[in-house]
């Protein structure tokens, strides 16, 4: 062994042993179970590119990944029966939301997320005789949730794919407008073109489900937080005239509006956990909602009939 390959097994294991202590469930691991998976990741992200990587930005990558949710597949893909059903339960929700979001009926959604189970578990064969479980996809670099709903993504294309090759029903028809784009973000089909097809589904299955939510939480403000909301973010009025407008002192209206920022975000997080997100994931979510406010929701206040709404009121 060469010397830089020696370096980089001692951190390979050093870091496994620093994954396996953050763990807050071990599953029966040891950190040299988790070594093999830790170099396929660092191989994939950091050494493909660059041999050389400097053994602190590799110390780093290690430290980065999500050890829960490493831990739960390696103990699945060891045949650990405790951690599928721990898989199970706490991502069912997760797979089934992906799934209506990437199919066109409820019938197909069902489908497709029997086929996910069926996939993780690896009940198909590889040519070598071993089960073809995708669980040997997971890099750990994000979170489980987010990668499981690009699996769903991604074998909904796969079957969509399939089907056209054989026939083009109306059904497919309506099954492939995701593919090109369409009102509620299914152009998130777009991404399999990326480099890293792997998280950039993920990250706009992640933007369609958040979009959902926040048009949904819009749409159960009343009609004066939402005239609020356009008058002070698009139609460029200071909270002082904001007030004049509906009829309240300029304090008033920045404590309303303080208070429907609080209220959007309570809401969008209660239906993003019903759909398996984590905290985390709610987080980085409306960090990047609140990098593109209005663009985000300039269009839910058009749809909801604000836009005219405070025309017609400021005209008076």
């Amino acid at each position: 062994m060469s010397e830089r390959s020696e370096q980089i097994q001692n951190l390979l294991e050093a870091g496994a042993k620093r994954l396996l202590a953050r763990a807050t469930e071990s599953r029966s691991l040891d950190s040299g179970s988790l070594v093999p998976r830790i170099k396929s990741s660092v191989d994939k992200y950091l050494l493909k590119d660059d041999e050389n990587t400097a053994n602190q930005s590799i110390a780093e990558f290690i430290d980065e990944l999500q050890a829960d949710d490493l831990c739960l597949i390696v103990a699945c893909e060891r045949s650990d029966e405790s951690a599928w059903s721990d898989l199970v339960e706490r991502f069912t929700s997760t797979v089934r939301s992906a799934a209506r979001s990437a199919s066109s009926s409820e019938d197909g959604a069902q489908d497709l997320a029997q086929s996910i189970w069926a996939e993780l578990y690896g009940l198909r064969v590889r040519a070598d005789g071993k089960p073809a479980s995708k669980l040997a996809y997971y890099s750990g670099r994000g979170s489980l949730a987010g990668w499981l709903r690009a699996v769903v993504a991604q074998l909904a294309i796969d079957q969509h794919r399939k089907q056209s090759r054989t026939v083009q029903t109306e059904d497919d028809a309506d099954f492939d407008r995701p593919a090109r784009g369409g009102e509620d973000g299914k152009e998130l089909f777009l991404a399999t073109a990326a480099l890293n097809p792997e998280e950039a589904i993920s990250d706009k299955l992640a933007g369609a489900e958040m979009q959902r939510a926040l048009a949904r939480s819009m749409k159960e403000l009343s009609d004066e937080d939402r005239l609020l909301v356009k008058l002070y973010y698009f139609d460029g009025l200071r909270l002082r005239e904001a007030g004049s407008v509906l009829g309240v002192h300029e304090a008033t209206a920045s404590r309303r509006l303080t208070k429907i920022h609080g209220d959007l975000r309570e809401r969008v997080e209660n239906i993003l956990t019903d759909l398996g997100w984590t905290k985390l994931e709610t987080e980085g979510a409306f960090a990047q909602v609140a990098l593109h406010l209005e663009a985000d929701l300039e269009s839910l206040l058009a749809a909801s009939g604000t836009v005219s709404e405070s025309k017609a009121k400021t005209r008076k």
